[in-house]
């Protein structure tokens, strides 16, 4: 057997678990042709031996449900972070020197316990985050398995089968479709039972309305739209009866082929553009790290390992495991200092705030990343059915008969959606709706089988959408000597014209609509007594067979070939506009039906039996007017495509409309200018395919706007897998089964809330609630200004990290006892540097956020001025933690600051930088000293007083780095501006956040067991005003460093500007 469906051949798997791989072009072929291919006759179907047969060939009518990825590879994948492996190195390292240390017994067994277990359980939570999102990658396969259809109706053995399940379905077989009936594999058409067959296929192919299916064979090379005799599964038979032959079968149909790819698609989901930065930042992190830790080592290894020379040579080594422990563990707190362990944390809550902004603005984000990622989309791909229009047929123009032949009327119609009450009919005669008028009305409210329904706060149709258009304008048209303005009926009764116009013209029979006279009639009984019928069809195949012209009064007269030509030139010019046009005409005189009421008996009821009857029967009609209608262009589209080229985004249309409509809307919505030559710039998918890679891109680097019609499936994965090589950050919209390939790849997929398939909406990382084009801008901007707030804490974090371990490095390269323990530092990271970072997530976005170019995918974090900054701002905490706890122990006062009320001894700076060497100093011994309630009493051993006594000296470092960091996360606000443009109230949540953080930190100093646990003592009225005068010149420092870098700006930027101009050129 051979492979139906459209030949994706060149390079890609066919699926096929048959070992014949000969492709069989059924729509190329005559229905004869493929019965005799596949072996079979449309009468009798296969026979039960050969479908098992070739169900051991072809296997079931299924989907593959791929093997999805181990729990144990998602648990691995979630520790190949750079920061988490330095985290987890720290940890394990932690654990054991505080099991070694419980092992001897000592007393702060405790406090040394805490530390790994807090960051253990950091990597626990941080992983099951990360499966939970994993797992859900593989649900837009679940959803593509919806779409397939249950029951098939099956000719086998000569019995028709009305309810086989559809996975039984193998190549060959015989299925009849119905109305209603979703198509259960690739079929060939082999004939039609009804006049018309039509499926609603835009899910699968992009086309904005449904498709007439003919069992006639087309070009072997069409393209999946042209394929006119060949219905595809998953998508749904609209009008009509016909008899199939299944050509194609679960993963070779073209829905299988999109599963195919979406699973391939998912295989190559790359890091967002902020992870690859963090990831950058952990790998120079680590070795940073490691040569500060080395330099650590190095300059304390005379206190661990000491020798002697003899004869020029070292000899008599001595080795203290305790101090080098003890270094070691020094080295440790450097790495936790290192480390911004609430980094990760802080991250997803910024990117989860942002989500909820995001939501109110009808961008729902299933994604956390994804938030982030559209803030630096440089390109959007947008499907143009649903998005930048409405999906929704209107009518837009009006054209009525005039006093004299030849003369016309033209209407324009206001309103973009199926609501009769959204806009009105410029200049319509109110309340003097003439006879041409209102026979116009009559033909569209009753010559039409179409609905319209409120559904919420929205109208849906339910039929034809083009004949829902029709109703729509009927409505705003008004009924003569009723209520003209259909609006001042207010909104009980959505269709009130078209039910007056139908209790005057009550149908009694219907001339289907069918390919070769393009029309429908209607037979009615009218208001007049009279049999009318009333038609509307292609203009030029109505015009062709009317005879008669109606003009504004209602006379009728002959229509001659001068009238002829000026309705066939207004025609020419709304069909050169994209707009699809109908024509409308009746007739009275119809002998064979005056006495007909729709009886099975009469004789001309054996008229309307054969449908080649249907012309004779609407010949000589009397033309009155004709309507232009389209799916309009959304109205806010065009200011969102403004707002994208002047924030430097790309937009590029990719559809699988025809050309010359999408060209006709992309004009309008400002993608193309309204003179713009665009030869260069709208390609059909199969033109752009032709080409090589590098014509391709070269293609798609044109700057302006883009547009690619006639896009199948594979065409939009491949212009995202190109701009994506190109360095492009792609966000790609798309609604249908036929956009989920891409929507995977994309950086950014987006589906459509509204009228987009589950699958759609799986596969996507953002689903618009609105369907709106101009969501999707709003949501970059949000983006911009997450990113930058994000950016702002990041800096503020890291900086905070920086002061930590200059202050670590600079206790060892002194020589003084170690300031703060690790689970201090990790108390510090974790808890109250995390409540002032996710407030800067609050930050005002800027006014101009939109005004600027996005940000290159390769953006440093931190460039060298930053660096700068922050490594002085850095050095400052380091002198200023480490210098409070000298100044304790070597000072009664400080700057007026009286410290001697706690009665504790002070040392010269002397012996404190040498405090190894106590126990040889003699005479040497210390008073008692009191922290709140407790006194500490080290006269037994006055050593202890630079070990367990330096509690007080920690517990001023400790404080003084808290209340630096919450000062410098005033300094976050603004990369550059001065606290007195930006004041800190611009953040409310600011404010509370360090309220929280200063909360915190008195609840561990002044909670006796959270005291212990934390190595600290509370701290009197003078020890805090010492803290707040060491504290408080950070914002001085950096309010400098912001003016010098405000100063120096133009140069600094200039050189980055220039390179991203060149990189655009």
């Amino acid at each position: 057997m051979g492979k139906g469906g459209e030949n994706y051949g060149k390079g890609e798997s066919s699926h096929v678990p048959s070992s014949d791989q000969e492709v069989f072009p059924a729509w190329s072929k005559d229905p004869q042709e493929c019965e005799e291919k596949y072996k079979v006759n449309r009468r009798d179907g296969l026979s039960s031996e050969e479908v098992e047969k070739r169900r051991q060939i072809y296997g079931y009518n299924e989907l593959e449900k791929h093997e999805g990825v181990s729990i144990f590879k998602l648990i691995l994948d979630q520790f190949s972070d750079t920061l988490v492996r330095i985290l987890l190195a720290a940890a394990v390292v932690s654990f054991v020197l505080a099991w070694l240390d419980g092992e001897e017994g000592g007393e702060m067994q405790i406090t040394a316990f805490v530390e790994p277990l807090v960051i253990f359980l950091i990597l626990i939570v941080n992983a099951i985050v990360g499966i939970w999102q994993e797992s859900n990658a593989e649900k837009a396969l679940e959803a593509l398995k919806e779409i397939q259809s249950e029951q098939a109706s099956v000719i086998r053995d000569g019995k028709k089968m009305p309810n086989l399940p559809a996975k039984e379905l193998v190549p060959g077989d015989i299925v009849e479709l119905r109305v209603g009936d979703k198509v259960p594999a690739d079929m060939r058409v082999l004939s039609l039972i009804s006049s018309t067959f039509r499926v609603e296929q835009g899910s699968l192919t992009g086309e904005s309305e449904a498709i007439s299916k003919t069992a006639r064979a087309v070009p072997e090379n069409s393209d999946i739209q042209g394929k006119k005799c060949m219905v595809f599964a998953g998508t749904t038979v609209v009008n009509g009866i016909c008899i199939c032959l299944v050509t194609e079968t679960g993963m070779t149909t073209e829905l299988g082929k999109v599963h195919s790819q979406i699973h391939e698609a998912s295989q190559s989901e790359e890091d967002t553009p902020l992870k690859k930065k963090l990831n950058e930042f952990g790998e120079a992190l680590t070795s940073i790290i490691g040569v500060i830790c080395a330099l650590v080592w190095l300059i304390n290894v005379k206190y661990f390992l000491t020798w002697e020379y003899v004869d020029g040579w070292p000899k008599n080594f001595k080795f203290s495991f305790e101090k080098c422990t003890y270094y070691f563990e020094i080295a440790v707190a450097l790495a936790v200092a290192a480390i911004p362990e609430g980094l990760p944390a802080v991250i997803t809550t910024c990117l989860a705030l942002g989500t909820r902004k995001m939501a109110q603005k009808n961008a729902l984000v299933r994604k956390l990343p994804s938030v982030e990622t559209l803030g630096c989309t440089t390109v959007i791909c947008s499907d143009k059915t649903g998005t930048l229009t409405t999906n929704q047929m209107s009518v837009t123009k009006l054209v009525a008969m005039g006093t004299q032949p030849g003369d016309l009327r033209s209407f324009t119609v206001e309103g973009t959606t199926y609501d009769p009450f959204d806009g009105k009919i410029q200049d319509w005669p109110m309340g003097r709706m003439d006879a041409n008028l209102q026979m116009i009305a009559k033909i569209a409210a009753v010559c039409n089988d179409a609905g319209v329904e409120k559904a919420g706060n929205h109208f849906v149709a339910s039929g034809m959408p083009t004949e829902a258009a029709l109703k729509v304008v009927v409505e705003k048209m008004g009924f003569p000597g009723g209520n003209e303005d259909g609006k001042s009926s207010g909104h009980g009764d959505t269709l009130r014209c078209c039910q007056l116009w139908n209790k005057l013209e009550q149908r009694i029979a219907t001339l289907e609509f069918d390919r070769d006279r393009k029309s429908m009639g209607v037979i009615a009984n009218s208001s007049s007594a009279k049999k009318t019928l009333l038609v509307k069809g292609a203009v030029e195949y109505v015009l062709e067979r009317s005879s008669f012209v109606q003009l504004l009064d209602g006379s009728v007269i002959e229509l001659d070939q001068y009238g002829k030509d000026r309705i066939l030139e207004r025609l020419n010019e709304m069909s050169t506009g994209a707009l699809r046009c109908l024509g409308f005409a009746y007739k009275d005189d119809l002998p064979e039906f005056a006495t007909y009421n729709g009886d099975e008996d009469h004789p001309a009821h054996k008229l309307l039996l054969d449908p080649n009857n249907y012309s004779s029967i609407e010949s000589n009609l009397v033309f009155v007017g004709l309507v232009g209608l389209r799916d309009p262009p959304r109205r806010e589209v065009r200011q969102a495509i403004e707002d994208c080229k002047a924030a430097g985004i790309r937009v590029m249309v990719i559809t699988g409309d025809n050309k010359d409509t999408a060209e006709a809307i992309c004009h309008e919505i400002g993608v193309f200018g309204s003179d713009e030559d665009i030869s260069s710039r709208s390609l059909t998918g199969k033109d752009f395919m032709v080409h090589s890679d590098k014509k391709k891109k070269e293609h798609l680097r044109q700057s302006g706007g883009l547009l690619f019609s006639r896009a199948e499936p594979r065409h939009k994965q491949e212009i995202v897998r190109l701009l994506k090589e190109d360095g492009e950050v792609v966000a790609m919209t798309g609604d249908g089964v036929n956009d989920a390939p891409a929507l995977k790849l994309a950086d950014i997929g987006i589906a459509m809330g509204i009228s987009g398939t589950e699958v759609a909406k799986e596969a996507s990382d953002m689903v618009l609630a609105d369907d709106n084009f101009s969501t999707i801008v709003a949501a970059v901007g949000e983006g911009r200004s997450i990113y930058n707030n994000m950016k702002a804490f990041i800096r503020y974090m890291i900086s905070s990290n920086i002061g930590e371990v200059a202050s670590i490095f600079l206790t060892a390269a002194l020589g003084i006892p170690e300031g703060m323990i690790p689970v201090q530092l990790l108390w510090v990271n974790l808890v109250t540097d995390g409540p002032p970072a996710t407030a800067l997530g609050f930050n005002p976005p800027d006014k101009d956020i939109m005004k600027k170019p996005p940000r290159r995918s390769d953006d440093s974090l931190i460039d060298a001025w930053i660096l700068f900054r922050y490594l002085v701002i850095g050095l400052y905490v380091g002198i200023a933690t480490v210098g409070v706890f000298i100044i304790w122990y070597t000072h009664d006062t400080f700057l007026g600051i009286d410290l001697s009320g706690d009665g504790h001894s002070l040392v010269t700076y002397s012996q404190l930088a040498n405090w190894g060497q106590c126990p040889s100093w003699e005479g040497f011994s210390v008073r008692p000293f009191t922290a709140g309630s407790s006194l500490f009493d080290y006269q037994s051993d006055p050593c202890e007083y630079f070990h367990a006594g330096k509690i007080k000296a920690s517990t001023l470092s400790l404080s003084v780095l808290v209340a630096i960091e919450m000062f410098n996360s005033l300094n976050a606000l603004s990369e550059d501006g001065s606290l007195l443009s930006m004041p800190p109230w611009v953040n409310p949540w600011l404010l509370l956040a360090m309220s929280v953080s200063f909360g915190m930190h008195f609840l561990i100093l002044y909670v006796p067991v959270l005291a212990q646990v934390f190595g600290i003592v509370p701290l009197s009225l003078n020890e805090w005003l010492l803290v707040l005068a060491v504290a408080l010149p950070v914002i001085l420092i950096d309010e400098v460093l912001k003016f010098v870098g405000r100063c120096t700006s133009g140069w600094r930027y200039s050189g980055a500007q220039r390179s991203y101009k060149h990189k655009a050129e």
